[in-house]
Parts: C-alpha cells; structure tokens; sequence
C-alpha cells in the first residue's frame, strides 16, 4: 500500500499490519463496503461508505470529505463564513469549503454485526499537505495524552452511560416533518421507571437489550455491565477500564451503534441529557480516571489509602479547571437542566470520598489497582475525545502546579464552593478566558469551539418556546 498515508507516515507499524489484513478481507470478498468516518466537533460520526475496491485503495490514499462537516452546529448547519478569507476561523486550508483527507486508523476497525459484510472504521483528518487538521477532536485528545506521556504517565479511564431507549411510535417522516432541524420521533416508554435496579424492570426491556449487549460484544466493546437506571426508559451500560484513546473510540461505537441497532427494531436510543418527558430523569456519563507508570502501576494510590500526591495534584487540577471544562463535559444547552441538588448530579465544585453528591468522587477503598477519581459532571452527549481531553489538560495543569486540593466535603449540596455555570451560555463564558484550557487546547481550537456553540446560543435565544407562549400570551 503506498500514497498519502505512506507518502506522510501516518501509520505506525501496528497500523500497517492491520491494514494489511483488512485489505486481504476485502480482496477476499469477505467484506463488501466500509464505512469510514470520522466524528465532529458534537461526537457525530460523518463520513463516507465505500465499496471493497474504493475501499482497498483508501487503505493508501485516505478519503477526501468536505471540511465544511467541520463547521457545523447541532442542526447541521453551516455557522462558519466558509467563502471568506480564513473561513471565518483563521484557517485558509478551509476557505471555499476545499476538501481534507480522512485516513482510517486500522486499529479501530470493526464488522458490524447487524449488517452483511460491512466494516467501519474511525479516521483521522489531515490537509492535503499531510499536516493533522488542528479542529480533528480525535487528535486533540491524541495531543494531550502525548504531552502526558512526555510526563511519564498514560491515562487509564471507565464509563458509565445512561441514556434512554424508547419505543418507536412515529420515525417522524411525513412532509412537515424535515428541517435544521427536523421533528424529533414519537415515541413510548419502555419501562414506568422508578424502580431502580429491580429485576422486574430489567427484564421488561430485556428484549432489546439482549440484541443491543449482543451486538455490542461482537463489536468488541469492553462491556462489563447492563443496568436499569431510575427514571423512564432509561438504563447504563458500564465499560471495563480502558487506557489512552482507547475508551473514547469505544463511546463514539457505543452511541452510534445504540442508535442503528434499535432504529432497526423499532427502537428509539437517545443520548440526550434531559429529554422532554413527563417525569423524566436526567442522563450523565460518569468518567472514571487514574494515572499509570510505565510499568502499568496506579499513581493515584497513596501507601496508607487515599489518594497519592500525585493524585491530589491531579485532583486540584480537575477542580480549578472544572467550570471552564463544561463546556466540554457538557456541551449542550439542554444538560445544563441536569445541575439540581440532591439530584445525584453535581451542582458545584466540590470533592469526596465516596460521596454521589460531589462532582468528582474518590474511590479507594478497593485496593491501590482500582483507586481512582469519578467525575459526575459530564452528560452523555459530550464528545469523548474532548470530555478526555479537557480532564488531562487541567489535571496536568494541577500536577504542574503541584498544588494541593481543598478539603473534601460531606455535604455536597451544602458546600460553600463555587458553583457550576448554569447554562451553556455562561459556561462559554468562562472558558473564553481560562488560561490553562486554552494553552492545553490551543487558542485555534477555542476559538472555533466558541464560535460553533455561540452559534447554537445564538439561534436558541431567538427562538420562541413553549414555555413563553403558556407564560405571557393570555396573560398580556
């Protein structure tokens, strides 16, 4: 295989052996079409499918795409000037919406198990003079883990998802229907809720998720557990500790896979923070990190319990750097609706031993391998790379600092400790001027997130709601 990706060396040894192997499944027939994407700014996988012959030869070449899926909002719009100079955001390599190269990384391809003899694979994106694109969230995320590693440490993580499937009632196809954006589905429940973790509401949604653990573990997702969560319709899945990048490509599988396989049957998933239901209870991702040496071994355990130095630093780091990163953790206007006190979700930046409350929450009393330190804060919808991302660049700044944490605190809810932004708005502000995330990021890469989400403010603080028709319309 030669061209673009030999011509510039993106793929490591590994990388080219897989590929190999790939290109031999396709010759062989064994594979039809691929799949090659890669996610946006919103964790929105895009991209194109092609077939085995088109297909073999990206393996060389990579695949153009338009860097217009750059610059789009939440309803797929376009919010950037693309036909001026810079397309708005200081970058001519975009201007006039000239294509970028997508270049699959071989390590992340799978077969999809509900379709005959397709594969997929994520992609990195690169200009056409084989420079990395700065806006690729994939390789801000790689950026930060190797100023990490320059430290001497890898970055170990789990997840715990919860999101809401839903029975498909109406797909929302009528004529009215389409739009930037369109209707959403109607939709049924498909457990009451309120009866966390019962045996009997489980297996009320049995059905579907046997085929979603099915096809989840054929995908070779690392899944370790599937619960029913508190409010209607919704449930977790847990994965297993992943280390690096690793866990953010599983959560970009995870969610787009979720929402094909149930679509498929009659199903609808959502990743939405706080969907518009009566009764509904608000979805988070809960992100559990540590640090490891090169040899593998927990730096966050301390020799007599509790956290280690480096692990409080690391702590102290995550705090002062957690409201500005909400935008990040939480990068719609609707998971901001999710901050409620005695909610099991954070509403201010405080820590704790073992304490649901508390934004981040210190697990040690199962032994040195598995102390670690949970973040509460994020919602099910954040981009991965960037949820990662932003909890190396501000640990690390803590660890740079060599600062110590606050102390903890037994009353979450109660703490004196400064609150989380309210909305997306307000969050946007803060970041605009934290020094540490905009080194860590990159002031390019902030300022492109500020004008993309500014965008999405912009358009829902126009927009008239329900809430202000049943508010003021009979009464004025």
């Amino acid at each position: 295989m030669s061209g673009f990706i030999e011509r510039h060396g993106l793929w490591s040894p590994e990388q080219r052996e897989v590929a190999q192997g790939i290109a031999r499944a396709l010759a062989d027939g064994e594979i039809d079409v691929v799949r090659f994407g890669f996610a946006d700014l919103h964790g929105i996988v895009r991209g194109k499918s092609l077939m085995a012959e088109a297909a073999a030869s990206a393996l060389g070449s990579g695949v153009s795409i338009t860097s217009t899926l750059l610059l789009k909002d939440t309803a797929h719009r376009t919010v950037a000037p693309v036909f001026t100079a810079g397309a708005g955001i200081g970058a001519p390599e975009l201007e006039g919406g000239a294509d970028v190269v997508m270049v699959p990384d071989p390590l992340t391809f799978r077969r999809l198990p509900w379709l005959a003899a397709t594969g997929w694979v994520l992609c990195d994106l690169f200009y056409q003079d084989g420079r990395p694109v700065p806006f690729s969230t994939r390789q801000v995320c790689r950026n930060a883990l190797a100023r990490l590693a320059e430290r001497g440490f890898g970055y170990v993580s789990g997840l715990e998802v919860e999101f809401h499937v839903t029975r498909l009632v109406d797909p929302a196809l009528g004529l009215e229907a389409p739009g930037q954006p369109g209707l959403p589905p109607e939709v049924a429940h498909t457990h009451q809720g309120y009866a966390y973790l019962t045996e009997q509401r489980l297996d009320q949604i049995e059905p579907i998720l046997d085929i979603l653990r099915r096809d989840m573990m054929a995908l070779g997702l690392p899944l370790h557990s599937i619960e029913i969560e508190f409010g209607p319709s919704q449930c977790e899945f847990v994965f297993r500790p992943g280390t690096g990048m690793a866990p953010a490509d599983d959560m970009i599988l995870l969610r787009t896979a979720a929402k094909q396989i149930c679509r498929r049957h009659g199903y609808h998933a959502s990743f939405m923070c706080r969907p518009q239901f009566p009764n509904a209870m608000s979805s988070g991702w809960h992100l559990h990190q540590s640090l490891v040496d090169a040899d593998g071994g927990n730096v966050f355990a301390g020799a007599a319990g509790g956290l280690s130095t480096i692990g409080r630093h690391f702590l102290a780091g995550l705090l002062d750097g957690a409201r500005a990163a909400t935008v990040f953790t939480t990068p719609t206007i609707n998971g901001y609706k999710r901050y409620r006190a005695n909610s099991l979700a954070p509403d201010r930046v405080a820590w704790a031993r073992d304490n649901r409350g508390a934004l981040l929450r210190v697990i040690d009393g199962m032994g040195p391998a598995a102390t670690r330190i949970e973040n509460r804060i994020g919602e099910p919808a954040a981009n991965p790379y960037l949820y990662l991302a932003s909890q190396i660049v501000t640990g690390m700044a803590g660890l740079d600092r060599g600062e110590a944490p606050p102390a903890s605190t037994d009353t979450p809810y109660l703490s004196d400790a400064p609150a989380l932004p309210t909305s997306l708005e307000s969050a946007l502000a803060i970041l605009a001027g934290d020094e540490t995330l905009r080194h860590g990021f990159g002031d390019g890469f902030i300022d492109y997130i500020l004008m993309i989400k500014h965008a999405e403010v912009a358009r829902y603080n126009s927009t008239v709601t329900d809430w202000e028709h049943r508010e003021y319309f009979d009464l004025f």
